[in-house]
């Protein structure tokens, strides 16, 4: 059975589907079965919402102040699940949350869903992955011919409502799109982090 709960680094992660709408091609799922302290982090079934809830209040976070919500699948895939076990973490646990995304969540639930998501996430990244929508169907190849727009869309909505909103990028994308990455980051007033890809 795959891990609900795993480490990573320093940080601790909650995988709650392995359900996605874009199949990205630098995707570390294609490489692996799982990171950090998870062997695999495939489930057979994607756990229900009272077996996530289980495993978060089952799980001994130490030291760790925030839960993170990321795995192999897109966690806004299972909205209700990650409501829920957000507002576990925060009410039960007294922890920060922090929700990567690809930020196609509202299309995959046919509408905005971040008025839900402020009232428990403390935290959105968003996968920018390219900077623009050619090169970013290119990459993410999300199920949608719009995902581009789609994503920009939420994310300025996430701005409006969430405390703090950043994008992330690997930093195998050329120099020349890195910059151009950091230009829409200037003009929208969202924060870019440009990650390592392990």
């Amino acid at each position: 059975m795959a891990d609900i709960i795993y480490r990573y680094n320093d940080s601790i992660y909650a995988n709650i589907t392995n359900k996605c709408n874009c199949s990205c091609t630098f995707c570390i799922r294609s490489l692996k079965n799982g990171v950090g302290s998870a062997d695999t982090l495939w489930h057979v079934k994607n756990p229900s919402k009272e077996e996530v809830v289980e495993a978060i209040r089952a799980y001994d976070f130490g030291e760790n102040k925030e839960l993170v919500f990321c795995g192999y699948g897109e966690p806004t895939c299972e909205l209700d699940v990650l409501l829920e076990a957000a507002r576990v973490a925060k009410e039960e646990k007294n922890l920060r949350t922090r929700l990567n995304t690809n930020g196609l969540g509202n299309e995959e639930n046919g509408r905005n869903i971040v008025p839900d998501l402020a009232k428990v996430i403390d935290t959105v990244s968003i996968s920018l992955n390219a900077p623009d929508k050619d090169k970013y169907q290119a990459v993410t190849r999300p199920k949608y011919d719009d995902g581009f727009d789609k994503m920009l869309d939420f994310a300025l909505k996430c701005k409006e409502e969430i405390k703090e909103v950043k994008w992330s990028i690997v930093d195998v994308l050329p120099e020349e799109d890195i910059e151009k990455c950091r230009q829409l980051s200037a003009r929208t007033g969202i924060n870019l982090r440009i990650r390592h890809y392990t």
